[in-house]
């Protein structure tokens, strides 16, 4: 049996265990949308269309460490402020993000949101057996907090959620599957954590997601062609 295939496409409620699901590229019964998990998690949904983008510009974004000016461009209404910790021009991974934002409303956030090899989250074997099938171009995975002193596993990251940015280049441009487990990690019960992550949370978060990449299409193609111009060739429109 394939190791992505491990839950029932047609079930909502897909565990952060199982998340590995979701490199499938077939259609899920929860593409749009936010579903309370038995373990009081809350699993908010987004599927955004990048046209012109690519994985490999995806990836590339996160890279680039956008600063509070550029962090902006992304969304010019939610985003208030953006600093990086541990960056590297060779990967994103193993850097911290550390922003102020709004999601849909006028609360702003404080997160912390700390980079991780995408096969901590899905395994190892599924995700190279997505990116051989061409199923996926880039993965960004992601263990997240909120507060000034988040809560945080034994390694010191910031371990109140977790997210998932799959994206799947398609000859229209790149198809982008969001996914963010709120509460994975806390090792809270059920009860307090539908207290402190209200589904109405989950709902700005799915638009907040939706909206921000929007954006972000509209951007990254030409930025990626100015900063990698002397590596990568330009393709003219006339």
């Amino acid at each position: 049996m394939s190791t992505i295939d491990r839950t029932d496409r047609l079930d909502p409620k897909v565990p952060v265990e199982e998340a590995a699901v979701f490199l499938d590229p077939s259609p899920h019964a929860l593409e749009m949308g936010v579903q309370r998990l038995d373990s009081g998690q809350l699993l908010v949904a987004a599927r955004t269309h990048m046209p012109g983008c690519s994985g490999r510009m995806f990836e590339w974004w996160f890279r680039f460490a956008p600063d509070t000016r550029q962090y902006a461009w992304w969304h010019p209404l939610d985003h208030v402020s953006s600093r990086w910790v541990e960056t590297s021009p060779r990967t994103h991974v193993g850097s911290t993000h550390l922003v102020e934002e709004r999601l849909g409303a006028e609360e702003v956030y404080e997160l912390q949101i700390h980079f991780i090899d995408p096969a901590e989250l899905f395994g190892a074997e599924a995700v190279q057996e997505a990116l051989d099938a061409g199923h996926v171009s880039a993965i960004v995975a992601a263990q997240l907090s909120t507060g000034a002193e988040p809560l945080r596993d034994e390694r010191g990251r910031p371990n109140m959620g977790r997210m998932a940015h799959i994206a799947r280049d398609t000859p229209d441009g790149m198809v982008l599957r969001s996914r963010f487990w709120l509460g994975a990690g806390t090792g809270l019960p059920p009860e307090q954590l539908e207290q402190i992550i209200p589904g109405s949370t989950g709902l700005g978060l799915m638009q907040h997601a939706l909206t921000e990449f929007t954006f972000l299409s509209r951007i990254l193609p030409p930025l990626y062609a100015a900063e990698n111009r002397d590596t990568e060739a330009v393709v003219l429109p006339w």
